[in-house]
């Protein structure tokens, strides 16, 4: 075994374990921002655990429009919390009760976007859940398609390519990868790369 490709992936209950004992970092100035939150569902499968991600729609002036994420979005007044944040969108987007058919989990490190058009920064706080038995799930239309994502793939360094991105006059270098044609990127890779590191052995 060789590098980054002798990495093996935890199953569910390593990772549940390993996230017992994690200290996520969290944005002391998340108060004064705009909030966010996503849904990170693991699920275990034959070549070991999957995270499960959507494709956004294509919608016209929407900046993400196709990229591969999480469900999750704004927090809102009728959220009694950031987690409740997550479990609302979760289950707009995708039709997934996460209080039926899912477990809590536990939450990562919040990640901070970039503003744009010069609105607050909006502060995003991933929360994990796990998944026995996957029902039949109904998308709306922010959602084009789900595609679960082997976590072993993107832990294998090898699989890890570069992308040009374009803000303003600026152009950077930026990590991805490719799943069945689709690149993931920017804060969802982030948020992988940090859960990556929590349960790889």
């Amino acid at each position: 075994m060789v590098g980054d490709r002798a990495v093996v992936v935890a199953t569910l209950g390593q990772a549940s374990d390993r996230l017992g004992e994690f200290k996520p970092k969290k944005k002391w100035y998340r108060r004064f921002c705009q909030r966010s939150a996503v849904a990170l569902i693991l699920k275990d499968a034959e070549a070991g655990l999957e995270a499960l991600m959507i494709k956004r729609a294509e919608r016209e002036g929407d900046p993400w429009s196709g990229h591969m994420a999480f469900p999750g979005g704004r927090s809102e007044l009728v959220d009694n919390s950031i987690l409740e944040t997550a479990r609302r969108e979760t289950w707009e987007e995708i039709g997934l009760h996460t209080q039926q058919h899912a477990q809590y989990m536990g939450r990562l490190s919040d990640v901070l976007a970039r503003p744009r058009r010069r609105r607050r920064p909006m502060v995003i706080t991933p929360y994990l859940f796990t998944i026995n038995e996957v029902p039949e799930l109904t998308l709306n239309e922010e959602v084009a398609d789900i595609i679960w994502v082997p976590l072993a793939f993107l832990a294998d360094k090898d699989n890890r390519q570069c992308m040009s991105w374009q803000r303003r006059n600026t152009t950077l270098e930026l990590p991805c990868y490719f799943y069945q044609q689709q690149r993931i990127w920017g804060l969802s890779l982030k948020i992988l790369d940090e859960l990556i590191s929590l349960i790889k052995q």
